[in-house]
């Protein structure tokens, strides 16, 4: 077997029959193939045969498109449709980083977890020599990291959405301060302040 470690992306073409050509092996591929590659942490690109367009966000929707079509949704109704009204939306941006950064804080929090149960779990299969005592003992000692882990995730996404905020206020000050409304002192159009009489201090 080959030990070269492979330096580029896995180049998967899209032809204009929707077939997905693997370069790599050579062989046209299905999108449950191309979810196969997701799970193994396969880098991979999906371009236009034609046009080199780069379709692999595509096609990752379509493979989110199926699994949700699925028995055991991820997103509620409600939830899908918030993230409709994000599109447009001048936090549009922003929401998008935050929702990545909460999940990679979500997939950190699984690695460590995982990585206090090796030794319980042989693969994907649980070691044959461990009984429910023995799992429910190491579930209870887990229970405070897991309670820490969960507490700095919230926190984490709380401070990320008080930055949001805080983003939101300076680009509305900026923009007022550039594009002043009337109304506003110092604003076109907008009448000086009346004279005060008591006002000693102008003439």
């Amino acid at each position: 077997m080959s030990t070269i470690k492979k330096t580029a992306e896995r180049l998967i073409k899209k032809y204009p029959n929707r077939r997905l050509y693997d370069t790599e092996t050579s062989t046209y591929i299905t999108l449950t193939d191309v979810k196969q590659l997701v799970l193994e942490n396969e880098e991979f690109k999906v371009l236009d045969a034609k046009s080199s367009e780069d379709l692999t966000r595509s096609i990752l929707l379509q493979i989110i498109l199926e699994e949700e079509s699925g028995g055991l949704p991820m997103f509620s109704s409600p939830m899908l449709s918030q993230i409709i009204r994000f599109y447009g939306h001048a936090m549009q941006g922003m929401m998008g980083s935050y929702l990545e950064k909460n999940i990679q804080a979500f997939i950190d929090i699984q690695s460590k977890l995982s990585e206090q149960s090796k030794g319980l779990y042989d693969g994907n299969t649980v070691n044959p020599g461990l009984n429910p005592e023995t799992w429910t003992q190491f579930m209870n000692m887990q229970a405070p990291m897991m309670q820490g882990m969960m507490t700095s995730y919230i926190e984490q996404s709380k401070n990320m959405f008080v930055q949001m905020q805080e983003q939101m206020q300076t680009q509305a000050k900026s923009m007022l301060t550039t594009f002043p409304f009337p109304g506003t002192p110092g604003a076109p159009g907008t009448p000086p302040p009346a004279h005060d009489p008591n006002d000693k201090t102008r003439k």
